[in-house]
Formats: C-alpha cells, structure tokens, sequence
C-alpha cells in the first residue's frame, strides 16, 4: 500500500468523523434551543420545557412591581387580583408562632385596608381566659398616646370590657383650647338608668310615664325621689305597671325629681351576664 493511499485513507476517516461530530452537536443544539416571544417589562416565565413567555408579573422602568396589572408610580409593588369569597389577594401565613403579615412605616400607616370591611381579624383561640388571644390587637408604648383611634360611630356586637371608661368632648365654656372629660358611670348590674322632673296637681298625685318598652326591657325596678323647692313628703304611691308608676306628695303642686333603675332582661343581656369576680389566668 502507497503511502499516498494511507494518507488519503486518513484524510477520509477524518473528515468523516468530524461529519459526524458536527451532526450530533448540531442535534444538540437544536434540542437544547429555547424559543418564545414576550412583552417589554414583563418578567418571563417558562411556558413549556423549551418554550418561554409572558408571566403576570411586571416590572416598570423604576424598578417599580406590579401583578395582575402594569406598575404604577404611587406603589412600589401592586397586587390586582379579581377574586371572590374567601380568596385573597396577597396573604401571608406563618406556621410557627412569628407573624404572618407584617407593614411597617417610619412615617405613615404601616398597614392600610380599605374596602366594604377595612380590616378583618379573627382569633382562632378557643381559651376565653387567654389574655393574649384577640382577633385584632392595638398595642402603644407610650402613656397618653392611645392604641386604637376611631373616626366615626363604633358599634361591639358583644360585650365591651375596659379597665376604665370615659368621655371627652371640646369644653363648652373655652372650645377651642380645652377639652372636659367625665367619667363613666359604672355598676356590677347590666343597668339601665331614667330619670326626670315632674310636679303633683292639687291633690299631691302625679303619673310618671316611662318609654313604651320599659317592661319589656328591664326588670327589678329601684326608685328615688327628691323633693325640689320646698319641704315635703313624697311616696311612689304605685309601682310601675304598663310603663308607668304614681307618685304622691303631702303637698299639692309639688315639684319632685325622681330616678328609676332597672336591670336589663332582653335576650342577649340574659344570654351574656357580665361575671363580676373571676380568677386571673397566669401569663
């Protein structure tokens, strides 16, 4: 055999294996290429095991995120969800004892809600002694600084309990730099008070009339009378019957200012008593 001939044998078998090895690079490649289209600012998700697309997800020229929607200037990241019932938008859970949604603000609100219920809590503790268990807790740091603020009626659909109660208005003698609070009134019964000033006739004898659902609301009546402007005698002649009691002076056009208490017996307050001693639950 010539040695032109090997040479030539050679330069075959090389050439061929480099077809070869160039076809199955080529194969690769092409198994291994990715293709898909996608919009400007969209970030990319995998549609398929070599396909990319759009995702739900946008990021705007300021760096700005937004999902479901494009960015907007005003949020750093924006959440838009079309939902019903007990989805959520955004939320958060923790499956220890940390928190599972958290906001914070140097300056402003750390968490906002705004919608038909603002802000919704529910407590899923079953100990009605827990001290810590609460379905929406305000906490200040700070004496005189309160920890809740309402702008608007506040309606409890239960029973409010607090260390201490009062009211405070503008002053009505210097409004604009005074405030005047009072007290609450306090008592161990679910009590309703009513009071007022009526004068007897000419024979000393004159009729109260209590609101038309007196009776119907309250039970285990108390009265008091005081006698206004002159000494005299004064008696509930009769008790309270269909809303109304008498009253009897020993002296004719008598003015007298009475009180009459009653405890409430309607279905939620016979439901709910308050208990007025109970045992403090160790922390």
């Amino acid at each position: 055999m010539s040695k032109r001939f090997v040479v030539l044998l050679v330069v075959v078998a090389t050439v061929i294996t480099l077809g070869v090895s160039l076809e199955r690079r080529t194969e690769s490649a092409a198994a291994d290429k990715v293709v898909g289209t996608g919009a400007a600012g969209r970030i990319t998700k995998w549609l398929a095991a070599d396909t990319v697309g759009d995702s739900v997800i946008s990021e705007g020229t300021n760096g700005h995120i937004a999902i479901g929607q494009p960015p907007i200037d005003s949020v750093l990241l924006m959440v838009l969800a079309n939902s019903d019932g007990a989805n959520s938008a955004v939320r958060g859970h923790n499956n220890g004892t940390g928190r599972g949604l958290q906001g914070s603000s140097d300056g402003g609100i750390g968490v906002n809600g705004v919608g038909r219920v603002g802000l919704n809590g529910l407590t899923t503790s079953t100990d009605p002694n827990d001290p810590l268990a609460a379905g929406v807790q305000g906490v200040s740091s700070t004496p005189g600084v309160p920890a809740g603020v309402f702008h608007g009626d506040v309606h409890v659909n239960g029973t409010l309990t607090k260390n201490a109660g009062s009211f405070r208005i503008d002053h009505p003698l210097d409004p604009e730099n005074k405030y005047l609070s009072h007290s609450f009134v306090e008592s161990p019964d679910m009590m309703n008070i009513y009071n007022g000033n009526i004068t007897t006739d000419r024979n000393g004898y004159a009729t109260v009339v209590l609101p038309h659902y007196f009776e119907a609301l309250n039970r285990d009546f108390r009265y008091q009378l005081t006698v206004v402007g002159q000494f005299a005698q004064a008696i509930v002649s009769e008790k309270i019957r269909s809303n109304s009691f008498k009253i009897r002076t020993d002296k004719p056009n008598t003015e007298v200012s009475w009180q009459v208490t009653g405890v409430r017996k309607d279905k939620f307050a016979e439901g709910h008593r308050i208990q007025v001693e109970s045992d403090k639950r160790k922390r």
